[in-house]
C-alpha cells in the first residue's frame, strides 16, 4: 500500500506558493533604485539572448499541453477561451523567455504524452511530480502545493479516507488520485473517468460513492452541485510542477523564470486572482 500524507487542512491552504524573500543591504535609496534598474536591464538582456538560443517545438512559441477541465488551474470560459492559474503562469513564463504561448487542450493522459513525444514543450494541468512520471519526463521546480480531497454526498457515511474501503471511488483517468486510490483500495474499487466533472456527475447519479480529486477543482464542483461536500480531512498532499521532455533544454530557463515570478510576487498574484483565501 502506498504511504501518503493524510492530514487536516483549511480550504484557504489548498494552494500555496513558496515565495522567495528579497533583502536589501546598505546603500542609499537612490543607489538601491539604480542598482535594481541596472539589474533589471541586465536580466532583460540575458533573457533576450537566452530566448534566441532556445529550441522549441515551434520557433518563437512555447507550446503548452493541458487539460482544460481542472478549475481553477485551467478551464474553458463561456466564450471558449482557456484561462486559469496554469495558463496565466505559462503566459508569464513565455513572456520572460521572449516567446508566444500556444495552448493545446487535450485529455490529461494525452497531455502527459505530448511532451514525451516532442509535440509540446511543456505540460501544465495541475501535474503532480511522482517517481513514475520522473522516469519518463523531467520537471521544473514546484510552483504550487495541491491537496487531494474527497467529495461525498451530504448524507454519506464516509467521514475519512479510511472509510473509502469497500466503496466505489470515482477519479479522473491518469491522475494521482487514480493511482493512490488504486494502490490503497485496489483497482476494482476505482472507476476512472475522462474528467473530474464526469466523475462528479457519476457521484450525483449514484454510480460511485465518492470522488477523489484535487481540492481546488473539488471546491468548484461542490459549489456547482448542491447536495455534495468536501471532507475536512485530506487524502494526500503533493507538489505541482511543469512537465517537460527528458533532457529538455528548456528546464533551466523555465526554472529561472519561475524563480523570478516567485520573487517579484507575480506567481502569488496569479493564485490570488483565482483562489479567494477568504
Amino acid at each position: 500500500m502506498k504511504k501518503i500524507s493524510r492530514r487536516s487542512f483549511m480550504a484557504a491552504a489548498a494552494v500555496s506558493v513558496a515565495a522567495l524573500a528579497l533583502t536589501a543591504c546598505g546603500g542609499s535609496a537612490s543607489s538601491a533604485a539604480s542598482s535594481v534598474a541596472s539589474s533589471a536591464a541586465s536580466s532583460e538582456a540575458v533573457s533576450s539572448a537566452a530566448a534566441a538560443e532556445l529550441t522549441t517545438v515551434e520557433a518563437g512559441k512555447l507550446t503548452m499541453a493541458t487539460n482544460a477541465t481542472f478549475p481553477p488551474y485551467e478551464m474553458t470560459t463561456d466564450s471558449g477561451e482557456i484561462e486559469g492559474i496554469d495558463v496565466d503562469t505559462a503566459k508569464a513564463i513565455a513572456e520572460k523567455l521572449g516567446l508566444e504561448l500556444q495552448i493545446d487542450d487535450m485529455e490529461f493522459d494525452a497531455a502527459l504524452l505530448s511532451v514525451q513525444q516532442g509535440k509540446a514543450d511543456i505540460v501544465m494541468a495541475g501535474v503532480t511530480v511522482t517517481d513514475e512520471r520522473k522516469a519518463v519526463m523531467d520537471f521544473s521546480d514546484s510552483y504550487a502545493t495541491g491537496i487531494q480531497s474527497i467529495i461525498v454526498p451530504n448524507d454519506s457515511d464516509i467521514a475519512s479516507p479510511d472509510d473509502l474501503a469497500g466503496k466505489k471511488i470515482g477519479t479522473q483517468r491518469g491522475t494521482t488520485g487514480y493511482i493512490y486510490c488504486s494502490d490503497d483500495f485496489g483497482e476494482d474499487s476505482v472507476v476512472a473517468y475522462d474528467s473530474g466533472l464526469t466523475a462528479v456527475q457519476a457521484l450525483n447519479n449514484g454510480q460511485v460513492d465518492a470522488v477523489v480529486i484535487d481540492n481546488a477543482p473539488a471546491t468548484e464542483y461542490v459549489a456547482a452541485n448542491p447536495g455534495l461536500k468536501v471532507l475536512d480531512t485530506s487524502y494526500a498532499e503533493e507538489d505541482y510542477a511543469i512537465g517537460m521532455a527528458k533532457g529538455s533544454a528548456l528546464e533551466d530557463a523555465v526554472n529561472k523564470a519561475l524563480e523570478e515570478l516567485k520573487a517579484d510576487g507575480t506567481l502569488q498574484a496569479i493564485v490570488d486572482k483565482y483562489i479567494n483565501a477568504n
